[in-house]
């Protein structure tokens, strides 16, 4: 059975000012989620499940679908506020977009039954990944074995502001021990520093961190709900909480339920943060079409 990728592609883009998911990047383009799918089909995926929102899923299937039919099967699925939300709980939220990644990926359960990828729209994340996620996906998967693709924290942060990103620690066999989101990084200088009101904290160039480049079996589905639950209790009436995937991913190491492998396929990565970024991805992809390590056009 060939992997799925999920693409979230529901964010809104308040740093960048608009829908980069979207947003044409390449030398014909396209969006940055089609490299993605080219690298992903030509690492042996079969399905692509794209997570929306609802304003945008017209556009999103008017995009994607005819460059896609014939290609791959496609699915779309709408991340709203209200998803997997109780009816009696409607009236107390008082939020302006959904619950996040961990949320989204709730979302795509009765849509994918198969071992499958996650990865963020607006991010380039090489075709190496893709080969390692899809290996790994047709032959390492199970209930007790995720996996996740490392990047060094040197190569993926932002010229024109702070990033957040989930900063990980591992054990001897390579698996993930657990992941701290640190927000406000920066490089300052040849050093990587996380910044608060009250303390910095340096990091080391070549320590992983999470890209949101997941590979999961289709059990995480059922854990993510029970997860959901808990957190949705606690927090619904928090305008500002957040259901992230590495808060999962920490739950599941810390219960003992599942390990997950850190793949080095985090090779070439870019992505778009802020609207100034655009300049710099639209001149990586074009080199790259240019050095032949994309076609002239991907579909």
């Amino acid at each position: 059975m060939k992997p799925t990728l999920l693409i979230l592609a529901a964010g809104m883009g308040s740093r960048y000012g608009g829908d980069k998911q979207i947003d044409g990047f390449g030398p014909n383009n396209e969006t940055i989620l089609e490299y993605s799918i080219y690298d992903a089909i030509q690492s042996g995926f079969g399905k692509v499940v794209f997570i929306v929102r609802e304003e945008i899923l017209d556009t999103a299937k008017a995009l994607f679908l005819p460059k896609l039919n014939g290609l791959v099967e496609v699915d779309f699925v709408v991340q709203s506020i209200t998803s997997h939300v109780d009816a009696a709980l409607y009236k107390n939220l008082d939020r302006k977009k959904p619950f996040g990644t961990g949320h989204a990926l709730l979302c795509a359960k009765d849509a994918i039954k198969e071992p499958f990828a996650v990865i963020n729209a607006d991010d380039f994340y090489g075709r190496e990944a893709f080969t390692a996620l899809g290996s790994f996906l047709v032959n390492d998967v199970s209930a007790e074995l995720h996996c996740m693709v490392g990047y060094a924290i040197q190569n993926v942060l932002s010229d024109y502001g702070t990033v957040s990103r989930g900063v990980c620690t591992a054990d001897e066999k390579g698996h993930l021990v657990g992941m701290i989101e640190r927000t406000s990084i920066s490089k300052i200088g040849d050093r990587i520093l996380h910044q608060t009101a009250t303390e910095t904290v340096e990091i080391p160039l070549n320590t992983y961190v999470s890209m949101n480049c997941w590979g999961f079996h289709p059990s995480i589905f059922g854990e993510t709900q029970r997860l959901w639950e808990n957190f949705l209790t606690e927090n619904y009436s928090n305008p500002k909480s957040e259901f992230y995937i590495p808060t999962i991913a920490n739950q599941l190491i810390e219960e003992n339920k599942a390990a997950i492998k850190i793949l080095s396929g985090g090779v070439k990565w870019f992505g778009v943060t802020y609207s100034a970024d655009k300049d710099i991805v639209t001149t990586a992809l074009r080199q790259l079409h240019e050095n032949a390590y994309y076609p002239e056009k991907l579909f």
